[in-house]
């Protein structure tokens, strides 16, 4: 093949592996990482043949040009700098939980059912034996004699109930995440933990309950990060079981990838925010501060949430921002 003949037939590839050099990488789909890289290679090996080739200096020039850019996009690809990150936490993701349905249907399931369940299990009078029934007799028992006793300044003593919270919520959030593929067992198991936790949030707030006031004292700073992760977990895990089915247009394969790369975002929020309750349970929570602190905490972490969510969350017109679409 002649080298006029040979320069015709890879300048298009040259110059669409130039455009995405060009392109920012936040803009890039996988779809284009997978074609930068086939791209890339084939760059590569024009460059090494071009002296067998008879290539123009001036096309060797350039290929040598595109190769270096090439590479310093490939390699400099795994590094996330400063403003990425900026961008990531203050734009991306906050839009990304307010937009999305899979978090509109999460929320609703679990703060839905833990708001009935805390009501049902609250008034006693009007259905008898509900917490009771929900709960279980036993784990009952096991409340009233963890929170007989009032915070006394001994956060030893609390240790092992914060460790267990941690424990047992999270692995909550991460079976919700991991069960997101087949949907209906995500919002059943959502749905189930709703209804434990409301329960026992309605028991221990009847007045008849004497441990009650010790344990809205060590759950009312840390509940709103907690709670909220957990739904975002299943918010997440929805998301990408939604990929299989919603592929508008595409393959199922690049539809569930596709989807994977739109939850990032709730999965991370999720994770800050269990690191968060993580921290207030260890340290707040069991303390021995004033009642009246934990609470404007836990009003402080819902007011910052909904800013964070819903202002800064707030969908912003122009390219890179679709919101639109299961």
């Amino acid at each position: 093949m002649r080298a006029a003949e040979l320069v015709e037939q890879r300048r298009k590839a040259w110059f669409e592996l130039d455009e995405l050099c060009e392109l920012p990488l936040a803009q890039w789909r996988p779809q284009q990482a997978m074609r930068f890289a086939a791209l890339y290679r084939a760059a590569c090996t024009d460059l090494a043949m071009s002296d067998q080739l008879g290539l123009p200096p001036a096309t060797i020039d350039y290929l040598q040009r595109l190769v270096a850019r090439s590479h310093s996009r490939l390699y400099s690809s795994n590094s996330f700098p400063v403003s990425t990150w900026y961008r990531f936490v203050t734009q991306t993701a906050p839009r990304a939980v307010f937009s999305d349905v899979c978090v509109r249907i999460a929320f609703c399931v679990f703060f839905g059912m833990f708001s009935i369940a805390a009501f049902l299990g609250w008034a006693e009078g009007i259905f008898p034996n509900f917490a009771e029934n929900i709960i279980g007799q036993e784990q009952i028992e096991q409340f009233e004699t963890m929170y007989a006793a009032p915070m006394d300044g001994n956060q030893d003593r609390y240790i092992m109930a914060a460790a267990y919270y941690i424990q047992h919520n999270t692995s909550i959030g991460l079976e919700c995440f991991a069960l997101g593929t087949l949907i209906i067992p995500t919002i059943v198991k959502l749905a189930y933990n709703a209804l434990v936790l409301g329960a026992v949030f309605g028991y221990m707030a009847r007045a008849d309950v004497s441990q009650g006031d010790n344990f809205f004292q060590f759950v009312t700073a840390h509940g709103v990060f907690e709670l909220t992760a957990i739904a975002l977990s299943a918010a997440a895990g929805l998301r990408m079981g939604f990929g299989w089915i919603f592929t508008n247009g595409l393959t199922r394969l690049d539809s569930f990838r596709k989807n994977t790369e739109r939850a990032l975002p709730l999965i991370f929020v999720s994770v800050v925010l269990f690191i968060l309750a993580a921290f207030t349970e260890g340290f707040i929570s069991p303390s021995p501060l004033p009642y009246f602190f934990k609470i404007i905490w836990a009003i402080g972490s819902a007011s910052g949430l909904m800013f964070y969510f819903c202002i800064m969350g707030y969908p912003v017109e122009g390219p890179g921002n679709e919101t639109k679409g299961i």
